[in-house]
C-alpha cells in the first residue's frame, strides 16, 4: 500500500486518465461529424422549434425547444451544457450559436436557460438544433481541489488528509448524547456518532433503512450547535431532495448553483429567487433601469457633436457608471443579508467551488450519497471542512466512470469506501429496514450485508394481496428468448423476454384487479440494465397497440434503466435480465452492487425474469437462484406460457 502522498498523486493520475478518455469519446461522437451521425449518438437534437420563452429569476431568458424526430434515443437530461445552433452558414458565422444548461426533457420538449442578454433573431427563423457539450469545468475543480490535498501540510485540510486516508485515527468524544426522536436503535447510535466525532462520521444506509430521514436529523441537530453547515451530494437531484426536505422543516436554505440545474418546485431556494424576493429588490431593479437609461441616452450623442453636448455625454455616462456602481453594492449587501439569515448552503460536490461560496468554511459538512461520488470531487467540499459527515452505501451504485483502465486501477474506490475500511469506528450501518417484505430483503440482506438487516414490523403488511407471493424469479432458459444487439448504440436487447416481461405483468394486474391496483395508487417500475430494452418497452407499450391495458396505467408506470431507479421505489417491480447466450456471457450484469439497487426497490411484488442457463455461470447469479429456489420463488417460464 503506497503512502497517503503517492495515492493522492496515483488519484490525480488516474482522473486525468479518466478526462482523456471521457474527452475523446465526446470528439468521436461530435467532432468531424455530421448532424446526422450525432443524431445517432444521441447528442444532438435537430430539427428542433422554439415553442416558448419567458424570462425566469435572475433575469435569465428560459426557453422551450420543441423537436420533429421523437423516436430518435439521446443522452440529454437536466443539467447537461448545451449549445443551440442554426444550420444557415453554421460553420462561417460563429455568432449562430448560443449556449445553456438543461433544466429538463419531457419528451419531445427540452427546456433551456439561456446565458444570453436578448433572444438573437435567428432562433425565431430557419432550422435549428441543439448539441450536447463537453463539461471540462468539472474536471478542472477536481483536479484542483486534488492538487490542494496534495500540497496541503499544516491545517485543518491536511489533518484531515491524514485521518480520512487512515493515517491517523479519527477522534470520538465520549459524552453521553441526549436524543430525542423517533427515530429507531440503529438511527440512534448513528446521530450519536455524528454528535461524538471530531472529525468523520460515517451513515451506513442500507435500501429502505432510512439514511435520509437519519441524516437530515443529524443535520438539524448539528444547527442546534453552529449557526450554518454545507450540504452536498453529487447530483442535482439528490440534493434538491434534501433541499425540499429541509425546506418543509422550516430550515433557511439556500441552493446554489445555476437555476437550470434545480428542480422547479424549489427554486424559490436559489440566490436568484432569494434576491429577487428581497425587500430591497425593487430598489435595485429601479437603479439598473435607471443606469440603462442614462447609459442609452448619453450613447445618443456622437462626436462630432459641439461641447456643451460632449459634456452632456460625459455627464449622463458618468451618472450611468454611478447608478451601476450604486447597483452592485446594493447587490453585494442583498447577497450578504441572504447569506447571514441561511442555516444549510446545499450544492452539488463540484457546486461547492461556487464563487458564492469563496473563502467559506464549515464547521461540519455534510456529504450525501457519498458512495456515489469520485474521490476528487468528494475532496472540493472537505476543503471547507471542520468535520466531515457522509451518508451512502457503498453496495449500491457506484459512480459512473467512462475509463476501463482507469476503474481497474483504482479509480472506481470512493472517499467514503477509503474511510469505512481505515476508520472501523467512524461508521454505523442503520439495520431497520421499512421497504420489503422479508423474503424481498433476505438475498441482498445475505450477500451484502452479513445478514445484518431486518424487515420492520410494517413490512408484514406489504403485499398486494395475502395469496399473492411477494417474490419470484421465471428462468427463460431453453425458451429460444435470445439477446441481440443494437446497431447504432451496441447496447443489447432482448425482444421476446420484454414482451413475455409486459404480458406477464399485465396478468398480474388482471389477477389483483385493475381497480385494487388503481384505487390503491400502486406504482409499477419496469427496470432493465441495458438502456436498448427500455427502449424496446417504451416501443411496446407506448408506440404499439400490443399492451393497451399497460398504457392505461401510464401515470402509474415508469421504466427505466436501474440508474434511474437509484433512491426510489416502487410497489410492484419487474427486472427483465436481458442476456441469454451459449456463451455465458453476462457483460455488465456483472456488477453486482448495481443489481442490488435493482432487487431492492420493489415494496409489495418484485418479479425478476431471466435465463438461468446463462446467469448461472457467475456466483451472484447462481447464489441468487439458490435463494429463489429454496424460498419456493422459482417458476419455469413453461409453466406460464399458454
Amino acid at each position: 500500500m503506497p503512502n497517503i502522498h503517492e495515492e493522492l498523486k496515483i488519484s490525480l493520475k488516474l482522473l486525468k486518465q479518466e478526462w482523456d478518455e471521457d474527452l475523446q469519446q465526446f470528439k468521436k461522437k461530435f467532432l468531424y461529424t455530421s448532424i446526422s451521425d450525432k443524431k445517432n449518438e444521441g447528442i444532438c437534437w435537430y430539427p428542433v422549434q422554439l415553442k416558448k420563452s419567458r424570462v425566469g429569476y435572475g433575469e435569465r431568458w428560459i426557453v422551450d425547444l420543441e423537436r420533429f424526430d421523437s423516436k430518435q434515443s439521446h443522452v440529454f437530461q437536466s443539467g447537461k451544457s448545451v449549445s443551440i445552433f442554426s444550420n444557415q452558414e453554421m460553420h462561417s458565422s460563429p455568432d449562430l450559436r448560443i449556449n445553456g444548461v438543461i433544466n429538463q426533457v419531457k419528451k419531445d420538449i427540452m427546456t433551456v436557460t439561456l446565458q444570453v442578454e436578448e433572444l438573437p433573431e435567428w432562433l425565431h427563423k430557419g432550422k435549428i438544433g441543439i448539441d450536447l457539450l463537453f463539461d471540462e469545468a468539472s474536471y478542472r475543480e477536481m483536479e484542483s481541489a486534488l492538487k490542494s490535498v496534495i500540497k496541503a501540510e499544516k491545517g485543518r485540510l491536511a489533518e484531515l488528509k491524514e485521518i480520512l486516508l487512515g493515517d491517523k485515527s479519527a477522534v470520538f468524544e465520549e459524552e453521553e448524547v441526549l436524543i430525542e426522536n423517533q427515530l429507531n436503535t440503529s438511527q440512534q447510535e448513528a446521530l450519536k456518532l455524528v454528535a461524538n466525532a471530531q472529525d468523520v462520521a460515517i451513515i451506513h444506509g442500507p435500501p429502505g433503512t432510512g439514511k435520509t430521514t437519519t441524516l437530515l436529523e443529524a443535520i438539524q441537530q448539528s444547527l442546534q450547535q453552529y449557526k450554518q453547515v454545507l450540504v452536498c451530494a453529487p447530483s442535482n437531484a439528490a440534493v434538491d431532495l434534501l433541499v425540499e426536505k429541509l425546506y418543509e422543516n422550516g430550515v433557511h436554505t439556500l441552493r446554489i448553483g445555476h437555476p437550470a440545474r434545480v428542480e422547479d418546485h424549489i427554486l424559490s431556494q436559489t440566490l436568484d429567487a432569494k434576491i429577487s424576493l428581497h425587500d430591497s429588490y425593487k430598489d435595485l431593479k429601479k437603479l439598473k433601469k435607471t443606469a440603462e437609461e442614462y447609459r442609452k441616452l448619453g450613447q445618443k450623442y456622437k462626436r462630432n457633436f459641439g461641447h456643451e453636448e460632449r459634456m452632456q455625454r460625459r455627464r449622463l455616462l458618468d451618472d450611468a457608471t454611478r447608478c451601476k456602481v450604486e447597483a452592485e453594492h446594493l447587490e453585494e449587501y442583498i447577497t450578504y443579508d441572504i447569506v447571514q439569515q441561511t442555516q444549510v448552503f446545499a450544492c452539488t460536490l463540484v457546486g461547492a467551488a461556487n464563487s458564492a461560496m469563496k473563502g467559506m468554511k464549515f464547521p461540519v459538512v455534510f456529504i450525501d450519497e457519498a458512495a456515489q461520488g469520485l474521490e476528487a470531487a468528494t475532496w472540493i467540499p472537505i476543503q471547507k471542512a471542520q468535520k466531515v459527515v457522509m451518508a451512502g452505501d457503498h453496495c449500491q451504485l457506484p459512480p459512473t466512470i467512462k475509463s476501463y483502465e482507469a476503474a481497474k486501477a483504482g479509480l472506481r474506490e470512493t472517499l467514503f469506501e477509503k474511510v469505512i475500511k481505515r476508520q472501523v469506528y467512524a461508521s454505523k450501518m442503520l439495520d431497520l429496514q421499512y421497504r420489503m417484505p422479508e423474503l424481498i430483503m433476505g438475498f441482498s440482506s445475505e450477500y451484502f450485508y452479513h445478514h445484518g438487516l431486518k424487515a420492520a414490523e410494517n413490512t408484514n403488511f406489504h403485499y398486494l394481496n395475502p395469496e399473492e407471493p411477494v417474490l419470484e424469479f421465471i428462468d427463460t432458459a431453453g425458451s429460444g428468448y435470445v439477446e441481440q444487439t443494437e446497431e447504432e448504440s451496441l447496447s443489447t436487447f432482448n425482444l421476446e423476454e420484454a414482451r413475455f416481461a409486459l404480458k406477464y405483468l399485465e396478468s398480474l394486474i388482471k389477477r389483483v384487479g385493475v381497480a385494487v391496483i388503481k384505487n390503491s395508487q400502486w406504482n409499477i417500475g419496469l427496470i432493465a440494465p441495458y438502456r436498448a430494452q427500455v427502449r424496446r418497452f417504451n416501443e411496446l407499450v407506448f408506440d404499439s397497440y400490443e399492451f393497451p391495458n399497460l398504457r392505461a396505467f401510464s401515470e402509474l408506470l415508469t421504466i427505466d434503466s436501474i440508474d434511474g431507479f437509484q433512491g426510489q421505489e416502487r410497489d410492484i417491480i419487474v427486472i427483465s435480465l436481458v442476456r441469454s447466450n451459449t456463451q455465458g456471457e453476462i457483460g455488465f450484469l456483472s456488477d453486482t452492487r448495481r443489481m442490488n439497487v435493482a432487487l431492492t426497490r420493489a415494496k409489495r411484488k418484485l418479479i425478476v425474469i431471466g435465463d438461468s442457463a446463462t446467469l448461472s455461470a457467475h456466483p451472484f447469479y447462481n447464489a441468487f437462484l439458490d435463494y429463489v429456489e429454496a424460498n419456493g420463488c422459482y417458476k419455469s417460464i413453461y409453466e406460464l406460457l399458454e
